[in-house]
């Protein structure tokens, strides 16, 4: 659907130290170009939950974006939106409105950064609709190369998008995820300050998280 950072991830076609560790780094490694990062997180939702849904309780609307009136946690929305934010090197990345994104990266990268973003949900988002899952939101990252816009780092998976069990969806409340959510909890109950370093997880919670992440890996990408 566009290009990508992704130059090859057959070990013996990458520079030797990387063949030398073969056997650590096999099946985990990509070679990939490098770009020019461009400033913002491109999310889209297609779902109203996380801190979309606490700003549409507040305002009725996500990144300027506005939404009907009524719409309870974890709802589907009428159509995806881009709700992309700053890319924040310290501290929380915070929520743009499209035309700051304009004054940011200028009309034209604007919109092939939502116009992109929003092709590739909805790919993702039918891919894993045949498999049991709804993809609740998601985000892209593109940088440039030779002024084209390309994706860059990683794309759908459990780190980056909001995986829901579609068996299990009902919306009104918060929803299981496939993602890291299980280690936020632990680390939440754990009376952590949030100030490094953080405790030591328990494996059991490591664990846990890891067979999620299995899941939906199998569910996705087939065992």
């Amino acid at each position: 659907m566009c290009p990508n950072h992704l130059i090859t991830t057959d070990i013996e076609k990458m520079p030797e130290p990387v063949r030398r560790n073969a056997a650590t780094l096999a099946g985990r490694t990509m070679l990939v170009r490098a770009l020019d990062i461009v400033p913002v997180e491109c999310v889209v939702r297609g779902y109203l939950a996380g801190s979309g849904w606490k700003e549409y309780g507040e305002t009725g609307s996500v990144c300027g974006v506005q939404l009907p009136k009524g719409l309870v946690e974890s709802a589907k929305l009428p159509a995806p939106i881009f709700t992309p934010t700053t890319k924040a090197h310290t501290g929380h990345d915070m929520p743009l409105t499209y035309p700051q994104v304009e004054d940011l990266v200028g009309a034209h990268t604007a919109s092939s950064l939502r116009d992109l973003s929003l092709a590739l949900y909805r790919a993702g988002a039918a891919f894993a609709e045949k498999r049991g899952i709804l993809l609740a939101d998601t985000k892209f990252e593109f940088g440039l190369a030779d002024g084209r816009l390309v994706l860059a780092d990683e794309a759908l998976t459990p780190d980056s998008s909001r995986y829901w069990d579609s068996r299990t969806y009902a919306p009104g409340r918060a929803q299981d995820s496939f993602d890291k959510q299980i280690i936020r909890d632990w680390l939440e109950g754990s009376g952590w300050k949030k100030t490094p370093p953080p405790p030591d997880v328990p494996a059991e919670v490591i664990a846990k998280a890891g067979r999620r992440y299995r899941e939906i890996a199998d569910r996705l990408m087939g065992a």
